[in-house]
């Protein structure tokens, strides 16, 4: 019987099955009503088939849309088909392509692009579903996710969802993500309630920061997460960091324990293990093993209860309790590790700093040493870090020092600051004004402090001279200017002649103009020096430079052209060089270079050959520089200021000749022969030139330099000036290096005669890399003018990505006043992050 579709016939269709299925034998007390469009009766086979969409709903409060349906009367079981939805009473909505329904066992069947939403809150999607609907439970088949408030994301396999409880489980692999917190987990099985949100695993992975890729691992045995809290209690643990954690991508810090516990931003792990070590098949180079392990998040601290830091599984240091900052923090208050050191002058000291931040932008690090011999040692170091500025200074102060020449005992002190400010002036590239000031009451004090020293950056590089200034650099587009305070103090000399003042100076540069044919650049600078006692000197240098570009001939030639220009005004107090009444000078230096350049390829090598000449002419006097030491070499004889002054120009006429030849291998570039001679001609005899130079006689001395790559293991070079008379080497510097497998050793030999000056020294430095850890190191130097050893340096190094451990033996012969000959050894262990230990052992 088919019944078209009308609003008459529907409410008389929808009357009539309702009388006919209410009197007929049913398995349920579940009734439907039919609402469709199109229906067939089967009335041999008591089923109803429904086409062209329709709606279902009982008496229990179902209510089921679908393209089709058939409705099996003798079995209660009702067959849906095309964009099906299911809704009960407990707003369970079901959304499939297919769908059975037994009626009678209250037991639902979804296939095909499953979609179940419950609460508006929950989602989940699967392939096929089986809904127990008297028991409130859901069983998904096959690969399903579940979406859950759009907080968390679950990608698994045969999920079970139990209503009542609220409660996700499943025995398969599963991909849980937290987007709130941004954790991943993988678990092997699972079971997440919903409603406290807390989950229990087994075999957990959780990955922190999931989306970076470099972040932290967590590997959980048996776990029980509170996602809401973020705790969680677990057995085994094993907590990967990120490799970069302590600055080295070659590291692999962890941390395993018997069992961790982690609530309110405090994370416990019992019997744990920490090391950064990377990852091997046999022990680990060090680590620290301790009963308890607590990491407070609040604040950002980690303690170790019975902590053992080993070596190679062997204990070397125990510590009843200790603390370090976590990973994320970059400066915290707390004790640094100590040093210990011994010196015949010092005896045996202990220095233990304590770092204390003060702020965010503030800290200061307190270095108390003590010593055996009475004397104390209180060293501060602060630092200041603004937006735009930073401010370091380190004050010491030791107490009861006992002189080794004068036997009294006494107070002496340091005080070093170093201070930046960006000045942020508008329309400047840069714009930085900086103050550095270096003080000391002894003048042998840094020498023999400097293994006390604590501040590296502060710390001078020259014991011997000290300088302090004030100054301003700004950068710009057009032009950058210098200017600022110097002062120096020489702690060699008396007191009354060590200190020097530059009060004050400048430097300015511009760029005047760029063209076809070369550069045209304008430097100007000054300064007023005080010295010695009422020693004074003004001066102020204005320099327009002409630099040309190459201008190649048609023959091969290569020509420049430069010209110098010198404005000098200069006034002077107590000073040989310069009157009380000002003075100017105007001077000048035209320079013409040419060189011919030529190349030859052969089938194994390539050969250059450079011939030079330079004519220079300067028609005016120069200041004397007769007694300063300025060196000539290969690699300045060509330059235009090859005698680097800034106050005169080389006086004269000369002739400068030159050969530059070079033999590279095609196969192997690094293997190449260098040879490089040079000279200059004047008319006259120039007696304000330096004398080291040789450049002040009408012939110089011969210059020249060879150096040769022979291959990979050898290496040699040498720079030598031979007199005019060609009878004398007047300089000579050697240097070899030669390396075959791990061995490498280079030697060092210097000579100097007559007018050029009297070093003579030799000098080795050899090193062995036993394997790729371990090396040996040798290092001396040899005073030939004195006949007497400087030093010796010999040290053995063991090393790799997260431990080096040396020993150092040094032999110095130097003294100076209170400084006298040494002979130490140094234990050093560096365990990467975590500290440095250092001991000093004085002979």
């Amino acid at each position: 019987m088919l019944i078209k579709n009308n609003y008459l016939t529907l409410i008389i269709v929808s009357f009539f099955l309702f009388l006919y299925l209410g009197t007929s034998k049913t398995l349920s007390d579940v009734n439907f009503n039919f609402n469709v469009t199109e229906i067939e009766i089967d009335s041999e086979n008591e089923k109803i088939i429904g086409k062209k969409r329709g709606i279902l709903e009982s008496n229990a409060g179902d209510k089921i849309e679908a393209d089709e349906f058939v409705y099996d009367k003798i079995n209660n079981i009702l067959e849906l088909k095309g964009n099906v939805i299911f809704k009960d009473l407990n707003q369970t909505l079901i959304n499939s392509e297919k769908l059975i329904y037994n009626i009678t066992e209250e037991i639902i069947l979804a296939k095909d692009k499953v979609f179940i939403n419950f609460n508006k809150s929950y989602k989940i999607l699967a392939n096929e579903i089986v809904y127990f609907k008297n028991k409130e439970l859901i069983e998904t088949k096959g690969d399903v996710k579940a979406e859950i408030s759009n907080d968390y994301l679950i990608e698994s396999k045969d999920i079970i969802f139990r209503k009542k409880n609220m409660n996700l489980e499943s025995s398969e692999k599963t991909k849980f993500y937290d987007f709130k917190n941004e954790v991943f987990l993988s678990l092997e099985k699972f079971s997440y309630d919903l409603n406290s949100e807390k989950l229990k695993g087994e075999k957990i992975l959780l990955v922190k920061d999931y989306k970076k890729p470099n972040n932290e691992k967590f590997f959980l045995e048996n776990a029980f997460i509170d996602l809401k809290e973020n705790n969680f209690l677990t057995s085994k643990i094993k907590l990967e960091l990120k490799k970069d954690t302590f600055g080295n991508i070659e590291n692999d810090p962890r941390l395993v324990g018997a069992s961790s516990s982690s609530k309110n931003g405090i994370t416990v792990i019992n019997k744990g293990k920490f090391t950064s070590c990377k990852k091997r098949d046999d022990c680990v180079p060090w680590s620290i093993q301790a009963s308890k392990i607590t990491h407070d998040k609040n604040k950002k601290q980690i303690t170790y209860d019975n902590a053992a830091i080993k070596l190679y599984d062997r204990t070397v240091f125990y510590f009843p309790k200790f603390f370090h900052p976590d990973p994320t923090v970059k400066r915290q208050s707390g004790f640094l590790a100590p040093s210990f050191n011994n010196s015949k002058s010092l005896g045996s000291s202990i220095n233990i700093p304590y770092f204390y931040a003060l702020s965010d932008d503030k800290d200061f690090t307190f270095s108390p040493t003590i010593f055996d011999k009475n004397a104390r040692m209180l060293q501060t170091e602060f630092r200041k870090e603004g937006k735009n500025s930073s401010l370091i200074t380190d004050f010491n102060f030791v107490n009861n020092y006992k002189s080794n020449s004068t036997k009294e005992k006494g107070t002496i002190s340091h005080f070093f600051s170093k201070f930046n400010f960006n000045l942020n002036f508008d329309n400047f590239k840069s714009s930085i004004f900086s103050l550095d000031f270096y003080s000391v009451n002894n003048d042998t004090y840094l020498k023999v402090f400097d293994k006390n020293l604590t501040s590296s950056e502060l710390k001078p590089e020259n014991f011997n001279i000290l300088s302090s200034q004030a100054k301003i650099e700004l950068e710009h587009e057009n032009f950058n200017f210098t200017s600022g305070f110097n002062s120096y103090e020489d702690l060699r000399k008396s007191k009354s002649d060590r200190h020097e003042y530059v009060l004050p100076y400048y430097n300015f540069s511009s760029q005047l103009n760029e063209n076809q044919f070369g550069i045209i650049n304008f430097i100007s600078s000054g300064d007023n020096i005080l010295k010695d006692t009422n020693n004074f000197r003004s001066r102020m240098i204005n320099d327009i430079n002409l630099e040309s570009f190459n201008l190649m001939s048609k023959s091969g030639l290569k020509n420049n052209l430069n010209l110098l220009t010198k404005n000098i005004v200069t006034t002077g107090n107590e000073n040989n060089e310069h009157d009380s009444s000002a003075e100017i000078k105007l001077m000048g230096l035209i320079e013409a270079e040419t060189s011919f350049p030529m190349i030859k390829k052969g089938d194994k090598s390539t050969n250059f050959l450079s011939p030079k000449l330079s004519l220079r002419y300067n028609p005016s006097d120069m200041q004397d520089y007769s007694k300063d030491n300025r060196k000539i070499f290969n690699t300045n004889l060509f330059e235009t200021n090859r005698l680097g002054l800034v106050d005169t120009l080389e006086a004269g006429k000369s002739l400068t000749l030159g050969l530059e030849y070079r033999k590279e291998s095609i196969e192997n570039i690094n293997r190449y022969f260098e040879f490089n001679l040079g000279k200059v001609f004047r008319d006259e005899e120039i007696n304000e030139i330096p004398i080291t130079s040789t450049l002040n006689k009408k012939e110089s001395n011969l210059i020249g330099s060879l150096k040769n790559n022979f291959n990979e293991n050898l290496s040699f070079n040498y720079d030598f000036s031979i007199n005019n008379q060609y009878d004398e080497l007047e300089y000579s510097s050697i240097g070899t290096t030669f390396s075959v497998n791990n061995f490498v050793t280079t030697f060092n030999y210097i000579e100097e005669n007559n007018n050029i000056g009297s070093a003579h020294a030799i000098e080795n430095t050899t090193r062995y890399n036993i394997d790729s850890s371990n090396s040996l190191l040798f290092r001396t130097r040899r005073n030939k003018e004195t006949d007497l050893t400087e030093y010796y340096d010999l040290i053995y190094e063991y090393k790799n990505d997260c431990l080096v451990a040396g020993i150092t033996y040094n032999k110095s012969y130097y003294s100076d006043r209170e400084l006298k000959p040494t002979e130490d050894i140094m234990f050093t262990i560096k365990l990467t992050p975590l500290t440095t230990f250092n001991q000093s052992v004085e002979k």
